[in-house]
C-alpha cells in the first residue's frame, strides 16, 4: 500500500467506526424515510389514479425519496463529525503529521459510505417486504445500491467541505433546511409531466435533485432507462468532484502547516 492508501484506509477505519457507535448516526437516516415513505404511500395512494400517473402503487413510485432523504442525513452526519475534530484541536494535530488532506477528506467519506450501504439495503429489503420489486431485476438492484451511495458521497463531500470551511456543526447542520427545499421543489412526488403549475414545473424541472430521484425511481419502476440513469449518474459524479475541489481548497487554509 503507498503511504496515502495507508492514511486513508487508517481514517477511513476511524469514521466506520465512529459511525458504528453513534446509532442515531445509522438509526435515524433510516427510520424517519421509512416513517414518512409509510404516511406518503397512505395519503396519496389516490393519485396513482390519475391518467397517466407511472406507477399502480404509489409506495413504489416514492420509494426513492427514502434514499434521497438518506443522503441528506449523511451530509449532516459527515460535515458535524468533522466539524467536532475541528472543534476538538484533533485536525490541528492532525496538521502536524505528513497526513495528506485528500486522505482526511476519503477517510471521512467512509463513514457515509457505510452508512449509506446500510441505509440502501434496508430500503430495499422493506420494498421487497411491501411487494415493490424492481423491474430492473437483481442487476437493476445492484445499480440501484451503487446510485445511492455515490448520491449519498456527494452529499456528503458538501457537508465535509462546509465543516472545513466553517469549523463548526451549527453551520453544517443549518444546510439541512436548504437541502431539504430542493428536495421539496423537485419530482419528489409527482411526475414532472403531470405537474400543471407551471412554475413549478420549471423549478423542477431546473433543479438537478430531479433527476437523481428519477434515476432511482427509473429502476423501481421503469425497468432499464439509459437517459434516466445517465442524467442521475452524471450529476452524482458531478456533485462529487465539485465538492471534492471545494474541499480541497478549503483544506489549504484549514490544515495550514506551521
Amino acid at each position: 500500500m503507498t503511504e496515502t492508501a495507508l492514511q486513508v484506509y487508517h481514517l477511513a477505519r476511524r469514521s466506520v467506526l465512529r459511525q458504528a457507535r453513534q446509532p442515531a448516526n445509522v438509526v435515524a437516516p433510516v427510520i424517519f424515510p421509512l416513517a414518512l415513505l409509510a404516511v406518503n404511500s397512505g395519503g396519496l395512494q389516490p393519485a396513482t389514479s390519475i391518467p397517466g400517473f407511472p406507477a399502480d402503487r404509489f409506495v413504489a413510485f416514492a420509494l426513492a425519496i427514502p434514499f434521497m432523504q438518506g443522503a441528506l442525513f449523511a451530509t449532516m452526519n459527515a460535515g458535524t463529525d468533522l466539524a467536532r475534530d475541528i472543534q476538538t484541536g484533533f485536525l490541528s494535530r492532525l496538521s502536524l503529521t505528513p497526513v495528506r488532506g485528500i486522505a482526511l477528506v476519503l477517510g471521512q467519506l467512509a463513514g457515509v459510505g457505510f452508512v449509506a450501504t446500510i441505509q440502501a439495503v434496508v430500503y430495499v429489503a422493506v420494498a421487497y417486504a411491501v411487494g415493490v420489486h424492481p423491474r430492473a431485476g437483481a442487476a437493476g438492484v445492484v445499480v440501484l445500491l451503487g446510485l445511492a451511495i455515490a448520491i449519498a458521497i456527494g452529499f456528503g463531500a458538501v457537508g465535509v467541505f462546509m465543516a472545513l470551511r466553517t469549523g463548526t456543526g451549527e453551520s453544517v447542520q443549518g444546510l439541512f433546511p436548504l437541502l431539504f427545499v430542493f428536495l421539496i421543489i423537485s419530482s419528489m412526488n409527482f411526475p414532472r409531466n403531470l405537474i400543471e403549475v407551471g412554475w413549478f414545473r420549471w423549478l423542477a424541472t431546473a433543479n438537478p435533485v430531479s433527476y437523481l430521484i428519477e434515476g432511482l425511481r427509473s429502476l423501481v419502476i421503469e425497468g432499464w432507462n439509459g437517459e434516466a440513469l445517465a442524467l442521475a449518474f452524471t450529476i452524482s459524479a458531478a456533485l462529487i468532484t465539485i465538492a471534492l475541489a471545494a474541499c480541497g481548497l478549503a483544506l489549504r487554509t484549514r490544515m495550514t502547516r506551521t
